[in-house]
């Protein structure tokens, strides 16, 4: 019998993820995978949803492990490059997007005042800042969904001849420059002088 522990549970329930997806990860198999009676698993987790919300912190360890940005980078490149390293975190499980989605970020709080401070610093109004973060942030949440539900379809087939194939990050990478675009040009219109 494997000994166990918190990190072991939610590190199993993350590789039981990516074999079996969200929806069939229970705490039932979970328990048999460890070799524990599943009441067991309610001294680590009291629910469920405290197990998920445990895996969904651990899938982003990549992404909170980041550098912080500093005073000498440009907060355009920054912005860009922590969205495309929140993109790679999120698909790098399966189900990730879905799993993440509506996760509270509690231990990464003040990891997200240093990013809005920066931004800030750098003569990005803080409330478009503010918003800017949760656009970019749901924008890249939705995109890896709509590519992880197709990845997950499985069934073999083509798509019909008069659809495009999406390319998912070109898509990306699109819709994100779209977003920044419209939080450098409000940056650049408040800091413009007022006309007289």
């Amino acid at each position: 019998m494997t000994k166990v522990n918190r990190e072991i549970v939610v590190s199993e329930a993350l590789d039981l993820l990516d074999e079996v997806g969200l929806d069939t990860v229970s705490t039932r198999r979970l328990a048999k995978r460890l070799g524990v009676e599943q009441p067991s698993l309610y001294w680590y987790f009291r629910t469920k949803k405290d197990l998920l919300t445990a895996m969904a912190e651990a899938a982003m360890a990549p992404h909170a492990a980041a550098p912080l940005p500093t005073p000498d980078d440009d907060w355009r490149d920054w912005f860009l490059d922590n969205m495309r390293s929140f993109r790679r975190t999120l698909l790098m499980r399966r189900d990730g997007a879905r799993l993440h989605a509506g996760s509270t970020p509690a231990n990464d709080l003040d990891r997200i005042r240093r990013k809005m401070d920066f931004l800030v610093t750098s003569g990005v109004p803080e409330r478009d800042a503010q918003m800017a973060m949760l656009a970019a942030g749901r924008f890249t949440v939705g995109s890896v969904l709509e590519e992880q539900a197709d990845a997950g379809s499985g069934d073999g087939s083509d798509p019909p001849a008069d659809i495009p194939v999406i390319d998912y990050e070109s898509a990306f990478e699109a819709g994100l420059t779209l977003i920044l675009d419209g939080l450098v040009n409000r940056t650049a219109m408040r800091a413009a002088p007022p006309c007289r």
